[in-house]
């Protein structure tokens, strides 16, 4: 197993959270973990960007080379495209199309749209709607997580023990309302 993961998005969305979660799953199967993280400066509205990379043999590097991507992860459209060259040819991108506007020369939707429709391997849908719909507005990043789940070879049991671990603290309602929102997205991607 080899799985290289590009996690993207903007302060505030839970991007590193997904990376936790994913990362403790990785764990509790037996894998090779590395992890690197971008903070755009650790505030609301700023780039984060993390490397993942799950392997059963060890891993020399925390960083992805460019084309070495098997899957890019995000939870903004546009940071989803800013992190294409990084993406393998055979890779699959899973985004959210709900933007998060933060820059006045944020890209027309249309263009961005077309761009993501343009790629050979790509899941693309508003997480942030389905998230409102079956549990909360903040858990779209779990709503994220569980459309990308079925691009990685790890045990979606796993994953959601994770979800319910590093959610535990939270109560249970919390835990519950993650787990519901990781199930509709990946029940989305089936």
């Amino acid at each position: 197993m080899n799985c290289n993961i590009v996690l993207a998005g903007v302060g505030g969305q839970g991007i590193l959270s997904i990376a936790t979660i994913l990362g403790k799953a990785a764990l509790e199967e037996n894998l090779y973990l590395k992890q690197a993280e971008v903070h755009g400066m650790s505030q609301r509205g700023g780039d984060v960007q993390s490397n993942l990379r799950i392997s059963s043999q060890p891993i020399a590097s925390d960083l992805i080379p460019l084309g070495g991507a098997d899957l890019i992860v995000s939870l903004e459209p546009m940071e989803a495209l800013r992190y294409l060259p990084y993406l393998a040819p055979t890779g699959w991108v899973v985004t959210n199309t709900a933007p998060f506007v933060n820059i006045p020369n944020y890209p027309e939707m249309e263009k961005v749209e077309a761009e993501l429709r343009a790629l050979p391997h790509v899941v693309a849908f508003d997480m942030d709607a389905m998230a409102k719909e079956v549990a909360i507005p903040r858990a779209s990043n779990m709503v994220l997580l569980g459309a990308a789940s079925r691009y990685i070879d790890l045990e979606s049991e796993k994953i959601e023990a994770a979800i319910r671990a590093i959610f535990a603290p939270k109560g249970e309602k919390v835990v519950e309302t993650n787990l519901t929102a990781y199930r509709a997205g990946r029940n989305y991607t089936k």
